[in-house]
């Protein structure tokens, strides 16, 4: 069992440092990441829109036995982050610090990624409960599945107003909470697997706010034809990134 414990933890600490993928941005001059920042952008609205349509979604109505509920939990994922960015932004313009300069879009981000990354967490303890093979498959099918979310993600948060240094870390913060959703995996045991319906829903509704709010009118701001092509081109490839892990599940 310690075994199982040590594989799970280990496995956990690698989806985190997938995070770090960002870390090439650093070298990257400012000018070029703001001149075609709007590519990863669209690359995150077409991974989010395809973990939640392809992936977390089907997921949970293929294990509910209340569609009805899983339904409203997905619509009560799009509505509590719609209050929580109006909470964003009352608080974003109420206040004179430095943070204030940060878009609550940010914000919304590092959070619904918090909670993704805390089910992926829970997911893989729970497959390394049934069996070591079981978890590794599971590890390897995340890591794969965190590549594109996290560059996007990365890119969301510079837009957002962060600097380079201070995205990358704290997209790694919000990654170590797989760390906390593998302990609680392995504490419950099998209960683990009854608490994942209801959050991938949830989880789903928010990427769904975030890519269709927030990141989509950004898009929209760019009117050059060459450029809108790109974005197109871009959020394709998000959801084709998505469509293809499924083979690899």
């Amino acid at each position: 069992m310690i075994t199982t414990y040590l594989y799970a933890l280990g496995s956990v600490l690698a989806v985190s440092l997938v995070s770090l993928v960002g870390i090439f941005g650093l070298s990257l001059k400012e000018e070029w990441l703001k001149k075609y920042i709007f590519i990863f952008i669209s690359l995150a609205v077409g991974a989010l829109l395809g973990d939640a349509f392809i992936h977390l979604i089907p997921e949970a109505f293929e294990g509910a036995t209340n569609p009805l509920l899983i339904s409203l939990l997905i619509i009560s994922g799009i509505l509590f982050f719609f209050i929580l960015e109006k909470f964003l932004h009352w608080h974003h313009h109420g206040d004179d610090t430095a943070e204030n300069h940060i878009h609550p879009v940010g914000k919304l981000v590092l959070f619904s990624d918090g909670v993704h990354n805390f089910i992926d967490g829970v997911i893989i303890g729970a497959s390394f409960l049934v069996s070591i093979p079981l978890g590794i498959a599971t590890t390897l099918a995340v890591i794969l599945h965190e590549i594109p979310q996290e560059i996007g993600d990365f890119a969301v948060l510079l837009h957002a107003g962060y600097t380079k240094a201070r995205a990358l870390w704290l997209n790694f913060l919000s990654a170590l909470l797989s760390i906390a959703g593998v302990i609680l995996a392995l504490i419950l045991g099998d209960v683990s697997q009854n608490f994942i319906i209801y959050f991938l829903p949830i989880a789903a509704g928010g990427f769904i706010y975030i890519a269709v709010a927030d990141l989509i009118p950004e898009l929209h701001k760019t009117k050059e034809t060459k450029y809108s092509f790109l974005q197109f081109l871009s959020l394709i490839i998000g959801i084709f990134l998505m469509i293809s892990l499924t083979f690899l599940e």
